[in-house]
């Protein structure tokens, strides 16, 4: 669940995805409020970076000790991707599915129309809680169909050589192509890289990419200097020196198109997960938890949800209880662009 009723911070506009970039991009912090208590950081999207292929949306909620208590909740046009690093979440959906979210296992939830879902911490307290909840925006050849769910729990590994190797959580790297279910090319992999050796990464050079801390730091070699998405908002702001970008849980870096490879290196070891696919095929209009292509998409999508339309079902094992649509802003949305 989220909150895209407040807009990112502002920027200088969407970078150009027409070749390779070095482009840093801060996470915000975000509360969520409510009986959770809950802070996130927010990485995409960001209004430098729209999307990433066909990637729009990245939340880290964690480290942290927490109650997470996520009422259900409504869904249109994405997939949400949940991979935790620490902890455990009881995922509940409007399919039928009942399961627990841990770590090395993807939960892959498929909106189209209309979905709802509640997710609550495993046990009656506090627990140390943190893990990457991302979104992909549905193509428009699947956006309208049936809400579906899948768990992964046994992922293909990609070997990078010199100790280091990628999970493959969505659609393929380097050959290797993970079970999940997708509808755009697309890929997300966890790289795990031991310290002081650089890796070299498989891409393709018609993806665009970005490449996002989870732990320890690292260097992306990129050939160029790295730019500040948010640069333009604190006086006095330089780029970084040098062809390389250094990405820790705080920030990720979009390294653009036109790659074949992306080198990477740590001196103590780190985690970080690769994003990337096509340039996706459509603008897309983000609204609280709804990814659609119009101002009345979202605003008919939020007047279903209010009326408890059974287009969204019924999440198993609740009764009335549920999360309500905020209020629309004053203003019509609009799509979030990408320039070419």
């Amino acid at each position: 669940m989220t909150r895209l009723d407040v807009e990112p911070p502002a920027a200088e506009g969407p970078v150009a995805c027409d070749g390779p970039r070095a482009l840093i991009v801060a996470a915000r912090d975000v509360p969520l409020g409510g009986v959770r208590g809950m802070d996130v950081h927010r990485t995409l999207p960001h209004r430098a970076l729209p999307m990433v292929g066909a990637w729009c949306f990245l939340d880290r909620f964690g480290p942290q000790d927490t109650l997470m208590r996520v009422e259900p909740h409504p869904h249109i046009g994405l997939q949400t991707v949940t991979w935790p690093i620490v902890g455990e979440v009881r995922h509940r959906d409007a399919v039928g599915s009942d399961v627990v979210v841990r770590p090395g296992a993807l939960n892959l939830m498929t909106s189209g129309a209309g979905i709802a879902h509640s997710e609550y911490s495993v046990g009656e307290g506090p627990i140390p809680l943190d893990a990457l909840q991302l979104w992909v925006a549905l193509p428009e050849s699947r956006r309208h169909g049936a809400p579906a769910f899948e768990r992964h729990e046994d992922l293909p590994i990609l070997d990078l050589g010199q100790g280091a190797d990628a999970i493959v959580v969505m659609g393929e790297l380097g050959g290797v192509r993970s079970p999940a279910t997708v509808h755009t090319p697309i890929v997300g992999a966890e790289l795990r890289l031991p310290p002081g050796v650089t890796v070299r990464v498989p891409l393709h050079v018609d993806w665009e990419y970005a490449v996002s801390g989870m732990t320890g730091t690292v260097d992306v070699v990129t050939g160029m200097d790295a730019t500040d998405a948010d640069a333009a908002r604190r006086p006095g702001a330089a780029p970084e020196a040098g062809p390389t970008a250094s990405v820790d849980p705080s920030r990720l870096v979009y390294v653009g198109t036109g790659r074949d490879h992306v080198e990477l290196r740590s001196a103590e070891g780190a985690r970080v997960f690769l994003l990337g696919g096509e340039p996706f095929e459509a603008d897309i209009v983000m609204w609280w938890n709804f990814v659609g292509r119009s101002h009345d998409e979202i605003v008919d999508a939020r007047e279903k949800w209010e009326a408890r339309d059974p287009q969204f079902g019924t999440v198993i094992d609740h009764g009335p209880e549920r999360i309500p649509a905020p209020p629309l802003p004053a203003v019509k949305l609009t799509p979030r662009r990408r320039r070419d």
